[in-house]
């Protein structure tokens, strides 16, 4: 007797915001596809990706994991980043206007020449020590873009 035949599965499935369960990570190319349809991005693992200079503008990243990955020049406008992790990625020269960026993790994060302009940033996690509330702050009231601090010795501890 022959054993019944596996259905075939195709090589690149199409993703929803359901599938994240069974998926470890997304490909640059499947987040670039998701955000095209205009699809969610909610709890998404995006760690360690190489997202530079791509648009997040209006994308839903809520609780989206966003750790170590290369995002700078991406742009961020109106996008809800709340609980979010940024942290240790690259987001030099991003543009982060009028974002939700409640209880967003900023920690270790690169925010040289980051806009904030009318940003929520309620509860958000930030690198103090290099990048001053008062910075920030005048970011969102003018856009002004930000210059963190160099790292100093006593704060690689």
């Amino acid at each position: 007797m022959s054993r019944p035949r596996k259905p075939k599965t195709p090589t690149e499935p199409s993703l929803d915001s359901d599938d994240f369960d069974e998926v470890k990570s997304l490909t640059r190319k499947q987040v670039t596809d998701m955000l095209r349809r205009g699809e969610s991005l909610e709890d998404a693992d995006l760690r360690g990706l190489d997202l530079s200079g791509m648009s997040f503008d209006g994308a839903k990243l809520v609780n989206a994991k966003l750790g170590e990955s290369n995002l700078q020049k991406s742009t961020f406008r109106g996008a809800n980043l709340s609980g979010a992790s940024f942290w240790n990625a690259n987001l030099r020269e991003a543009t982060l206007d009028n974002a939700n960026l409640e209880e967003a993790d900023f920690d270790y994060s690169n925010l040289d020449a980051v806009s904030f302009k009318d940003a929520k940033i309620r509860k958000a996690i930030f690198p103090f020590k290099r990048l001053p509330l008062e910075m920030i702050q005048r970011s969102v009231r003018t856009g002004q873009r930000v210059r963190m601090q160099p790292m100093r010795h006593e704060d690689e501890e």
